[in-house]
């Protein structure tokens, strides 16, 4: 694979984390003017959407900068130390300013306030226990599609975002970045600043264990020629 240089592959993850967020919150908002009296058609749209960009944006900039569009995902590769701290720092950064750029995109697309603060309620031991539920199954797509069929980390992740969207209480943010920006749009996709931080802590929990359960699953024990076990 290339090596791509720092200040391309913080634009990769710029620009593919603020499509993520348009097309999060747009199909949101789409779903919700075409079906205003069925939440379920307008879930489906936004479930669509998500996770057929998603496929479309790690196919495109993952070989730039491995396509995090994601604080989680980030913190879980600099705890397996394959990225460097100021670099994760800075995805870190990046990741949060473009999901904001995103979301403010999206409302000039549907001609909405740019930022408006969420009143989307979304709290609760059960939304907090889905969101470390889809942040650890998020973790396990890629960690078991890097190590087995890296090729397959774009439908994957785009599948796995899919069913997990329906299967969570939440609907699966299991991303920081998209958590803050969510907080910022009064629209479908919306959930209020104050519910936020339980989302939040609950990802980074999600993605912790993750990391550590699959840095042991997929290692096995080297075999002993010596033994017969």
């Amino acid at each position: 694979m290339e090596n791509f240089d720092t200040p391309r592959k913080i634009a990769a993850e710029f620009f593919g984390t603020a499509f993520l967020l348009a097309a999060v919150i747009g199909s949101g908002i789409m779903g919700e003017k075409l079906s205003p009296s069925n939440p379920g058609v307008a879930l489906l749209a936004n479930t669509l959407a998500t996770g057929a960009i998603l496929a479309v944006l790690i196919l495109i900039f993952g070989p730039i900068s491995g396509a995090h569009f994601n604080p989680a995902v980030t913190l879980a590769f600099l705890i397996r130390r394959e990225i460097r701290l100021g670099l994760a720092i800075i995805f870190i950064s990046t990741q949060i300013f473009a999901a904001i750029f995103g979301a403010i995109v999206a409302h000039l697309m549907f001609d909405v306030p740019l930022l408006e603060a969420s009143t989307h309620i979304r709290t609760g031991p059960g939304q907090w226990v889905a969101e470390v539920v889809a942040t650890f199954g998020l973790l396990a797509t890629i960690f078991g599609c890097i190590r087995f069929r890296v090729s397959a980390v774009p439908y994957a992740v785009g599948l796995y975002i899919s069913a997990a969207y329906w299967f969570t209480s939440s609907t699966s943010f299991a991303n920081p970045a998209v958590t803050i920006a969510r907080s910022l749009t009064n629209t479908f996709s919306g959930i209020r600043p104050e519910d936020m931080p339980g989302f939040i802590a609950s990802q980074l929990i999600g993605a912790v264990i993750a990391t550590i359960v699959f840095g042991w699953l997929l290692h096995p024990k080297t075999r002993n020629k010596n033994t017969s076990i």
